[in-house]
This record gives C-alpha cells, structure tokens and sequence, in this order.
C-alpha cells in the first residue's frame, strides 16, 4: 500500500477520534498525517515519513493547539450563582462561621457567615446570601432586628 494512502487513513481516522472527543488533540495528528500524506506522494521512504510525522505532530501540539484553545485563562463561571446571589432565605438553625443551614425555595442548604468575626445569626432569621462555593451558601443577616 503507498504510503501517502497510509497517512490518509491515519488522518482520517485521527479525524473521526476528534470529532468523538472535542479537545483539540487529535486535530494535530490530522494535519501532521495530511501533510505527510502530500509528502508521500513524492516518497515511498518511511524513514524519512515517520521521523515527519511525529516532529510535526509534536509541534502542533506544542504551538498549534494553545492557538486554538479560545480563552484558556477564562474564569470558571457558576451559571446558578444568579438564581441565588442576592436573595433572602431564611436560617433553620443557627448559623455561624463553621455550621448552620438555611431554607430557600424550599431548598435545604449548608450554611456559613461571610467572615468568623461576624456574630451568629439565630434560627428563624431572615438572611442574605452573598456568595457560594460549591454548595456552600455564604451569607448575612438581613436588616438589623
């Protein structure tokens, strides 16, 4: 078999792997394997294929693929952080700096104060919720009683 058929096989079914898997990975063995392909129609040798192969992949992985990673520095967002930031829930114990729970929507989460000098906020109190990590609601008593 030629070896330029060889590297288009290799190409094709690198390409079908990169659709399966989005990650950018597999599109540099792509076009390392079209251009040894276009090589091969000039060249039956594989020694001088191969060694062609694999430099060029290693660098499309190396220059290629931070290039078309869009925005790779890009803050992991929390998509729920709106539905709840801002709103006021109600605290069904106490809640301090390192335990209590609170109730919105009638949702049940965990609980903590915003920093460990502010006092604990008793059951029953009406709370706001600054932020959240994971599933861990932060928050502040609501207006002063």
């Amino acid at each position: 078999m030629s070896a330029w058929i060889i590297f288009l096989i290799i190409s094709l079914v690198c390409f079908v792997i990169e659709i399966y898997t989005p990650t950018m990975f597999f599109l540099n063995f792509v076009i390392a394997g079209i251009v040894c392909s276009l090589l091969g129609l000039f060249t039956e040798n594989y020694n001088i294929l191969i060694p062609i192969f694999t430099i060029l992949s290693i660098l499309f992985i190396l220059f290629l693929r931070p290039l078309l990673n869009i925005n790779p520095n890009r803050e992991k967002k929390h998509y729920f952080e709106s539905q709840y930031i801002g709103k006021t829930g109600t605290a069904i114990t106490d809640i301090n700096a390192f335990s209590g729970r609170l109730k919105i929507y009638d949702e049940d989460w965990e609980a903590r104060t915003v920093n460990e000098e502010s006092s604990t906020i008793s059951k029953g109190s009406k709370v706001k919720i600054i932020s959240h990590n994971d599933l861990t609601m932060f928050v502040e008593k609501k207006g002063k009683k």
